[in-house]
């Protein structure tokens, strides 16, 4: 095969909205939801579950669409939240499935709404938390889903998360120290909450609650201390001992499976090279097994395995398999018949397109640190001295994960190999990995960046003479950071709500970050003690160093890093008259939601690159 017999990926598959998304099985088991465009806009479609293809569209939304939705354990509400603009304020609505009216209930300008906890044992009653009274805090509000009323139960003592029991009491809650470790605490609103575990800084980024046991006895926790990795542990609440029930000595626990029934923890996950499952329930254990030999038979993808039980008998499974060189194939799966029925393609478009796969690579940074990540090579041309893009995930306390990535795709298509390093500073890999990026930024845990660039040049499969930086939010950062502080390693960067001044950064985020500040600067710096460092650290103290040519992109109505972060850097490459291309959208936040916005901004990152890096590009 040769490169030019590679079929062209259109970029409105790959980056329009999906086709069909987040599928949800009603909790009577009646109905089936899911995400579908209607008129061009993300909205609910509801049809019968044994006939998916009678669904019809039950929310009219014309605006950036909707993204986060679920049933009500009522058997007769949907809900969903809508912001404006992408300013991250949300919004809870609530339409009655049988007469179609559709009501906004926390209806306040100015206010971020979160749905808390909603079950089936109180199935209309939702607790939420708003930041009405005062912005830097979200007191904890009850909704009556039948009269419609919303009372607040329980005032914010300053935590930044929250312990909610199945019966909807209020447990205890998280807070922050002030050298950014963490506290747990426990307690009741009645009688007030006292500190339980104090979570040191080193320890803070993978422990915390992870909830109660249906009849309260058992509190799950995560916790890294004494241990490099965070382990799962219970609590008995009446005698206080606390059990070890998994853990990996390198890896932190990842995801965890509940009972439905028992809110007893079945299964753990670790995210290795691939996803890693460990069982806690024999069980359950071989019901996944069954599910998997299913999926065999009915010809599925190799590819990470999701399972969501929303159906209160917890006999119907919503399943998702997620291989790195095909679409999301969802499915649903009966367990009592072991029946298993394929409902989508999330881009049916992808069903045999010519996609590249995702593989693991690892390296040693010049400190000698084993760092992980993946690349994508394109098809059909040897694998040497390629063109690529160093992709940088945002976060940065995030990761690169298996599966599939529009992005590394549409690289790859493009003749890029798509570089996704996991460095310093990203979670899953333990506390000794993620806190060796603490105040890092713009030094190791960039240079592990080149280094990973380097590795893979020594191999002989990419040309370190031909490499671009690409990310959104530290991404974004990454690519300035890049292009500012070792231009000779990039040809050219792209920056997509990336921060430029780490100062103005930390002055400037949300009004309900602020119980969490002392754990952001941990990770990042102290304006009030390390100015110094900090403007060092920002790229654009060093724009008279920038060599190269840069694409900077931003939402107007960013809430996290504010436009200005995107004026700033562009003035200064107006001034000193670089090479450069600025794209605003007025109508965005943090990323990129409405599908006009993403065709507008890759076509023209596509343009950018291919001009730069020689690439592939649709007209």
């Amino acid at each position: 095969m040769t490169y030019d017999a590679v079929r062209l990926l259109p970029r409105s598959v790959l980056f329009g909205d999906p086709e069909y998304a987040g599928p949800c099985i009603s909790p009577d088991g009646a109905l089936l939801a899911y995400l579908a465009p209607h008129e061009g806009v993300l909205n609910v479609w509801i049809g019968p579950r044994d006939n998916p293809e009678a669904a019809r569209p039950v929310t009219r939304d014309r605006g950036r669409g909707i993204r986060a939705y679920g049933f009500c354990h009522d058997d007769r509400t949907l809900f969903y939240v809508k912001d404006d603009g992408g300013n991250e304020n949300w919004r809870l609505y609530l339409l009655d499935l049988g007469s179609g009216e559709e009501r906004c209930v926390t209806p306040y300008e100015g206010v971020q709404t979160q749905v808390l906890a909603h079950n089936p044992w109180h199935p209309t009653r939702m607790v939420l938390g708003l930041n009405r009274d005062r912005p830097h805090v979200h007191d904890l509000y009850e909704l009556d889903l039948v009269g419609g009323g919303l009372s607040r139960v329980c005032e914010n003592p300053g935590f930044f998360g929250w312990l909610i029991d199945t019966d909807l009491r209020v447990r205890g809650g998280l807070s922050y120290s002030d050298d950014g470790g963490k506290v747990l605490h426990l307690g009741s609103r009645e009688e007030g909450f006292r500190p339980w575990k104090h979570i040191p800084q080193v320890d803070s980024g993978g422990s915390g609650f992870r909830g109660f046991s249906r009849d309260g006895s058992s509190l799950y926790f995560t916790s890294s201390v004494g241990a490099n990795a965070s382990r799962l542990f219970v609590r008995d609440m009446a005698t206080g001992a606390e059990t070890e029930l998994a853990g990996d000595p390198s890896y932190d626990v990842r995801g965890i499976v509940f009972d439905p029934h028992t809110q007893h923890p079945q299964a753990v996950s670790f995210e290795k090279e691939r996803l890693e499952w460990r069982y806690l329930d024999t069980g359950f254990e071989r019901e996944v097994a069954l599910l998997r030999e299913a999926l065999v038979a009915a010809g599925a993808p190799d590819g990470e395995l999701d399972v969501q039980r929303n159906e209160r008998s917890g006999r119907l499974w919503n399943v998702t398999v997620s291989p790195s060189d095909g679409p999301l194939h969802l499915y649903l799966y009966d367990q009592d018949e072991r029946r298993l029925r394929l409902l989508f393609h999330h881009a049916p478009a992808l069903a045999g397109a010519p996609l590249a796969t995702m593989e693991p690579f690892d390296f040693r940074a010049r400190d000698g640190l084993h760092v992980h990540g993946y690349v994508t090579y394109p098809r059909g041309v040897p694998r040497t001295a390629l063109p690529a893009v160093v992709n940088v995930h945002g976060g940065p306390e995030a990761r690169n994960s298996w599966g599939f990535s529009s992005e590394a795709q549409w690289l790859a298509n493009r003749g890029y190999a798509c570089v996704q390093v996991n460095y310093r500073g990203s979670s899953g890999y333990g506390k000794a990995f993620v806190n060796a990026g603490d105040k890092r930024w713009g030094r190791e845990m960039q240079t592990d960046l080149i280094d990973a660039v380097d590795h893979l040049a020594a191999l002989g499969t990419i040309d370190a003479a031909r490499v671009g930086i690409l990310g959104a939010s530290y991404g974004g950062y990454a690519a300035l950071a890049g292009a500012a502080f070792t231009p000779k390693a990039f040809r050219c960067a792209v920056d997509l709500c990336g921060p430029s001044n780490l100062l103005t950064l930390l002055e400037s985020t949300p009004a309900y970050w602020k119980p969490a500040v002392a754990y952001q600067r941990a990770r990042v710096g102290d304006p009030e003690t390390e100015r110094d460092r900090l403007w060092d650290r920002s790229p654009l103290s060093r724009v008279d160093d920038i060599a190269i040519p840069i694409l900077v992109a931003h939402g107007a109505n960013d809430p996290r890093v504010r436009v200005s972060e995107a004026e700033q850097i562009v003035k200064a490459l107006q001034k000193n008259g670089l090479p450069h291309e600025y794209l605003l959208f007025e109508d965005e936040g943090h990323g990129l939601v409405r599908p006009e916005n993403r065709m507008r901004y890759y076509a023209a990152v596509e343009s950018f690159l291919a001009t730069h890096l020689g690439g592939r590009a649709e007209s």
